[in-house]
């Protein structure tokens, strides 16, 4: 550290293409394990489990960019830097307990009809759409933070919070909805 300034390494093309490398594989993995002709058997019926656990991990990470927003706005860079480092790492540990739900489970169908249906629908496409795209701009703002280029993180906050809250409460949101059709 120099004075308050973090220096980092001149290596932010390096980054930038890792971020976006990261951004492009994770999205076609996701897709590619949900769509696999046969799931993984890893023996045991603990899996059924996880779409709670990830609704309860989308709840808290909800809870935690709103509280980095509240903290920030108090001028209180610590508390904020801790809400957003719980709800980046809540982000990661979701996508593995997805990733390991959709290889081993078969997708449950929606039972709803009606306009509850549409609404269902509507929420989860946007929802699948904006977490496929949310990557990018989140792995940005974490590191121009981290690193705190904060014109930068600032102005790629901009976009990555509404669509990161978004993804988050209507993760939470489509489980509720769909829960009452799990057959396990």
């Amino acid at each position: 550290m120099e004075g308050n300034k973090l220096i980092y390494p001149s290596n932010e093309r390096l980054v930038f293409r890792w971020v976006v490398v990261i951004s492009v594989l994770v999205p076609i993995v996701v897709a590619v394990l949900l769509f696999m002709p046969s799931k993984v058997d890893l023996g045991a019926d603990w899996a059924y489990f996880l779409p709670h656990l990830n609704a309860m991990i989308n709840t808290v990470a909800s809870v935690a960019l709103v509280l980095g927003v509240i903290f920030i706005k108090k001028g209180n860079v610590l508390y904020h830097q801790t809400a957003m480092t719980v709800a980046f790492a809540l982000g990661a540990l979701f996508l593995v307990s997805y990733v390991i739900y959709h290889a081993t489970v078969e997708s449950t169908p929606f039972g709803g009809e009606g306009w509850v249906r549409a609404v269902y629908y509507f929420l989860l496409i946007t929802h699948i759409i904006l977490a496929a795209v949310a990557l990018f701009p989140i792995l940005l703002a974490y590191y121009y933070g981290y690193t705190n280029q904060l014109q930068k993180h600032r102005a790629t906050v901009r976009y990555a919070f509404p669509i990161w809250l978004y993804v988050t409460v209507t993760g939470v949101i489509v489980y509720l909805m769909i829960s009452p059709y799990y057959q396990h």
